[in-house]
Parts: structure tokens; C-alpha cells; sequence
């Protein structure tokens, strides 16, 4: 939004949006281009944090600390604040690169290079979908300076025609803005996000039912040792309960050992590929991995017994004679 529209467009949105929540913010386009008076390209960062140093950055500037913001070091500027350029950091982008409070960064904006001192750094949760900056700089740091305005529109209840009714209305009254409908975009990512899922859900069971299908082939190649077990052990007055429970409990143990072996190596490499590949945030859920060995061991067991069926079938005489 043109910094001249802003009024008439807030003006706008109240009349066509009543019951909306409507957050605006300024917005500049800059580059950093150094880190206490060092050059990026000089500066040896870890690849997680590298992406704020590469290209345009939004920035912002803002005289009060914003609702949704949560510093974790440092204070907020005062109001009417006046002294050096002054920048609010994101708090995990900043430990990424090594920052700390008084460092200096220095971003290049509409050719000019300006240098602001870290006065806090704050928590940002991109996940909210919200106007987040990675930088926010003290008003006086651009004073003069165009630049232009975000805003967001948020109504709970707003149908899809109250959207194209707005949408058409600030599109009529003000050719320039773009204006973009972010539920429509959230729903193709939601349905990427599902289809990706629904296929890694697939691929886990294709691998988990050839794992249960491996474990029955190495049990089932065991049967002939468990035939001379079962007729050794009935000669000697085993009953049929007896075996049963003895030869469950070896499933069991089998499956089980295998199970853990299986859920460490597992969640040691889903850790590695999510929290140091894809540098995302790595959670354990236990209730789906118990729900997954008892599953295995359910199947595994079950299997086993099925070919044990046979195995108590055998006629002692022939089994004997061949000892």
C-alpha cells in the first residue's frame, strides 16, 4: 500500500470489513550487507542462519514494542526515541549467526547504507502467519525515507463472498494494492502437507509390513530345530499348552528385540534427516511408537504361531528314528 493510501484504505476496509482486525505495519526493502562493520561475504555463518544474509530482507521500523512480540534480551527502545539506529532481532536467526546485544548490523536501503546497534533480540513464530520481520528497526532509522505499507485483514467469520466483495472493492478503489487471498494459499499447502503425509504413511507401512514379512521368513527357516524341540519336549510329557506358550514367548522376545533395535536406529535417523537436513523441529512420539512394536509384535507373533500349528503336528516316531 502507497504510504499516501494508507488512511483512505483503512478507511476503506472499516467500512467493507466492520468486524475485521486489521494490523498494518511500513515496509522497506533492504540488504545486509555487514555484521560489525565486517562484510557478509567475509562472514563465516552456519548454513541455517545463511538465508538472512542472502538477498532483499523486509524490513519495518516501529515506535512501541508490538503486541505479539516477546523480547528475550535486551529492552525496547523509548517513545520519541531519538539517539543512534537501533534494530530488534529475531532471537533464533540472531543465535544462528552468532549475534549478541550491541552488535552492529548494517543493511543497505535504497542505496544507502545505515548501521543500527542490536538493542533486544525477540521471539518471532513465523508459524502464526502473521507480519513478522526478522528485523525491526527504531523509527528515527528511516526518517524520510518512501516506502510503502503491509497490512493484513483477519475475520473469523467471513464467508468466501465477503472476501471477493472486499478483494473487489480495494482492487475498484486502489489499482495498485495487491491484495491476495492467504486462505487459498494455506489450502494448497494444506493439501500438499496432506498428500505428503498420506505418501510417507504408505512408504512407513509398505517398510513395516516387509520387516514383519522378513522376521516370519527367519522364524519360519527355524522350524525344523523347533520340530525336533516340540517331539524332544512332548516325549518328555510337554503338553500342547506348554509348547505354545513356550514357542509364543520366543516370537516375543524375537519381535521385541527386534522392535527396539528397529525404533532406535529409526528415530536416530528420522532426527538427522528432519532436525539436520531439513532443519525442522524434531519431535518423539512415544504413543506411536509403542502402538507400533505392539502392532509388530502382534503380527509377528501371530505369524509364528501359525506355522507352529504344523510343527506340534508332527508324529514323534519318524522324528525320533532320524536323531
Amino acid at each position: 500500500i502507497q504510504s499516501s493510501d494508507v488512511d483512505s484504505f483503512s478507511a476503506l476496509i472499516g467500512k467493507e470489513a466492520p468486524r475485521g482486525t486489521l494490523a498494518k505495519v511500513p515496509m522497506l526493502r533492504g540488504r545486509v550487507m555487514a555484521l560489525n562493520g565486517v562484510d557478509v561475504d567475509k562472514v563465516k555463518v552456519p548454513a541455517a542462519g545463511a538465508w538472512v544474509l542472502k538477498g532483499d530482507r523486509g524490513l519495518t521500523y516501529d515506535a512501541r514494542q508490538p503486541e505479539n512480540t516477546t523480547l528475550t534480551e535486551g529492552s525496547w527502545w523509548p517513545d520519541k526515541y531519538s539517539g543512534e539506529p537501533l534494530v530488534s532481532f529475531s532471537a533464533q536467526e540472531g543465535k544462528e549467526i552468532g549475534l549478541k546485544l550491541g552488535d552492529t548490523i548494517t543493511v543497505n536501503v535504497l542505496g544507502r547504507n545505515v548501521t543500527a546497534r542490536i538493542a533486544n533480540f525477540r521471539q518471532v513464530e513465523w508459524e502464526t502467519m502473521g507480519i513478522n520481520f526478522v528485523m525491526v528497526f527504531s523509527p528515527n532509522t528511516f526518517a524520510g525515507a518512501p516506502h510503502g505499507w503491509m497490512a493484513t485483514l483477519t475475520e473469523k467469520n467471513a464467508s468466501t463472498a465477503d472476501d471477493a466483495r472486499i478483494l473487489n472493492a480495494v482492487t475498484r478503489a486502489f489499482p495498485a494494492v495487491t491484495s491476495v487471498r492467504v486462505k487459498d494459499a494455506l489450502d494448497v499447502v494444506n493439501r500438499l502437507v496432506g498428500q505428503l503425509g498420506t505418501a510417507i504413511r504408505a512408504a512407513a507401512g509398505v517398510a513395516l509390513i516387509a520387516s514383519v514379512l522378513v522376521l516370519a521368513g527367519a522364524l519360519a527357516a527355524g522350524n525344523r530345530a523347533r520340530i525336533h524341540d516340540a517331539v524332544v519336549l512332548k516325549t518328555l510329557g510337554a503338553t500342547r499348552r506348554t509348547l505354545i506358550a513356550a514357542f509364543s514367548l520366543e516370537y516375543m522376545l524375537i519381535g521385541l528385540a527386534t522392535a527396539i533395535f528397529a525404533l532406535a536406529a529409526g528415530s536416530a535417523a528420522a532426527w538427522f534427516v528432519v532436525a539436520r537436513i531439513m532443519t525442522l523441529p524434531s519431535h518423539f512420539m512415544p504413543e506411536v511408537a509403542v502402538a507400533t512394536i505392539l502392532f509388530s509384535l502382534v503380527i509377528t507373533v501371530g505369524i509364528g504361531l501359525a506355522g507352529t500349528w504344523r510343527v506340534l503336528g508332527q508324529k514323534a516316531a519318524p522324528v525320533l528314528r532320524n536323531l
